[in-house]
């Protein structure tokens, strides 16, 4: 496993990495003791745990900021409330579920035989049926066929990365449509999991089950971590637009998929892309923009850090430490004195400058005016994070597009689930167990096949 050190801008969701030698027979006394060590502000005695890498992307000195940054969103810590051990690729994990005043949050640490930690990471809480935080793990949604596709684990090349990645394939004889799903903001897994919840998935299962291919991979940030960032200048070209390229390419190759229906769909930031992607490739039928930013990134954030930090009402002193760093932030990525190689400081992850200029070049809904394919725009009406805003920009964009249809769904949060109450979301809601709603999946699938049907 790669050392990630990473904020998720559309996500908010802290993740850092820590990397003590310690003795290797008690990792889940290493959990509980970083845990514990940041939550008492004890930043001097984390940092000389850092390995060489770490100590240079995450100095002591930046350290409180990072923290602060999980707390603005959050709120104040609370306590531990459970802890265990599980193994994934080789590593020892380490999972402290943490009480905090506005969510509950897994903080996995993962650990080699000797203890040293590769990577931490703070994701809304997961736990078994009946464990401390009452969240349930992932289900199948109730509306997969699992009799009506089947599923086989592939490897997606793109230049000299390589990306696991699964294809969800119909059980029939003759070439299906196909689809290319393309995650938010941050390092991604295959299914886009965010605590107990794994949209992908649920997308996979529910295209799969009416006929449509389905491929989804890991996001090269998540498999390579700051490795993948190697490439100079770094862009969305490096982080995203390039691996879905080799992906349409791949699906394109298969004598299962219909070659002249491939279908690509972004989320969050994947959907702020999707026009790029299809711009760039004349593969790509048509284009799904889920929940797609319309608006530049820095400006959603500021708006993201503003609304977290009056959900309780009164702003607190590290709520509005963290609304000046939002502000700082964009004045920064929005400055005309950017250079490529100037690093921007974003919440804890470092960013350069050359990531931002190109999107300053980019607007999305005018590139998607551009494009003479079918496109399906969705947004759901509690989403804090790609809100409503987006959608009206995305609306005027596309007023003349011959082939858009736009869909809101008032009820939904940013992962097209009904989460709880009314109103806006709030990060707690992701720590909820739940699936896509089916309409959402029903919608998708036939607008794929009825433009699939005029071609």
């Amino acid at each position: 496993m790669k050392t990630v050190c990473k904020v998720i801008p559309a996500i908010l969701l802290l993740a850092i990495c820590v990397a003590p030698v310690v003795q290797a027979q008690d990792f889940e006394a290493i959990g509980k003791g970083i845990v514990t060590q940041l939550a008492a502000r004890q930043f001097d005695q984390v940092e000389p745990q850092f390995d060489v890498q770490m100590r240079a992307a995450l100095p002591v000195s930046k350290l409180p900021e990072v923290w602060d940054s999980l707390l603005a969103q959050v709120g104040p810590f609370k306590s531990i409330l459970a802890s265990r051990i599980s193994e994934k690729q080789g590593l020892h994990a380490a999972i402290i579920t943490c009480d905090f005043e506005r969510a509950k949050l897994d903080a996995k640490i993962f650990m080699d035989a000797q203890g040293q930690v590769k990577g931490l990471f703070f994701e809304p809480a997961s736990s078994t049926p009946g464990g401390p935080t009452g969240a349930a793990e992932w289900k199948a949604p109730s509306y997969a066929k699992p009799d009506a596709f089947h599923e086989r684990e592939l490897t997606l090349i793109s230049g000299r990365w390589e990306l696991p990645g699964i294809l969800s394939l119909p059980n029939t004889k003759t070439a299906v449509p196909a689809i290319v799903l393309v995650q938010g903001s941050g390092p991604q897994d295959a299914d886009e999991s965010l605590g107990p919840n794994k949209p992908f998935a649920d997308l996979a299962y529910g295209l799969a089950s009416q006929n449509i291919a389905v491929l989804r991979y890991v996001k090269r940030t998540k498999q390579y971590g700051a490795d993948s960032k190697s490439d100079a200048p770094f862009t969305v070209k490096d982080e995203v637009t390039d691996d879905v390229a080799a992906a349409v390419a791949l699906l394109a190759k298969m004598p299962e998929v219909n070659k002249k229906q491939i279908y690509v769909l972004g989320h969050s930031l994947g959907g702020m892309l999707a026009p790029r992607v299809a711009a760039q490739d004349p593969q790509v039928a048509g284009i799904v923009i889920l929940a797609g930013t319309a608006r530049p990134l820095e400006k959603v954030v500021v708006e993201q850090v503003e609304y977290i930090a009056g959900l309780t009402g009164t702003q607190t002193p590290e709520d509005k430490k963290q609304i000046e760093k939002a502000a700082a932030i964009a004045a920064q990525v929005e400055s005309p004195t950017l250079k490529p190689d100037a690093v921007v400081d974003f919440f804890g992850s470092p960013i350069p400058g050359s990531y931002f200029l190109d999107l300053r070049s980019y607007d999305p809904g005018k590139v998607a005016a551009g494009l003479k394919i079918p496109i399906l725009v969705l947004q759901g009406g509690r989403d804090y994070q790609v809100t409503s805003a987006d959608f009206e920009v995305w609306k005027k964009a596309l007023a003349n597009h011959p082939q858009v249809t736009f869909k809101f769904y008032p009820a939904y949060t940013h992962l097209f689930m009904a989460g709880t109450g009314s109103g806006p979301a709030s990060p707690e809601d992701y720590s909820v167990a739940g699936n896509v709603s089916e309409d959402v999946i029903t919608d998708i699938a036939r607008w794929i096949k009825t433009n699939s049907a005029a071609h």
